[in-house]
């Protein structure tokens, strides 16, 4: 008898409404919670730097280097 006043007990318990209130509790428990784990930026900041550097490299290269051919290929046109 004492086992299942023990069990009607802590139904009673379980259905009891906190003197807490929920949007409390759920503000501390997010106050508490660790922060989540950013990604860090540098890594990606630095290989978008190189890439930039890179392009504006081939670029002045591009635009400063001698043309390849110095005479035209057709050497007999239609006149």
């Amino acid at each position: 008898m004492a086992l299942s006043a023990r069990r009607s007990h802590a139904r009673r318990m379980a259905t009891v409404d906190s003197a807490l209130d929920p949007l409390d509790v759920a503000r501390v428990r997010q106050l508490l919670r660790r922060p989540a784990k950013s990604e860090r930026m540098w890594p990606v900041l630095g290989a978008a730097f190189l890439a930039a550097v890179a392009a504006l490299a081939f670029a002045t290269a591009m635009i400063l280097a001698p043309p390849v051919v110095s005479s035209h290929v057709v050497r007999s046109a239609p006149q």
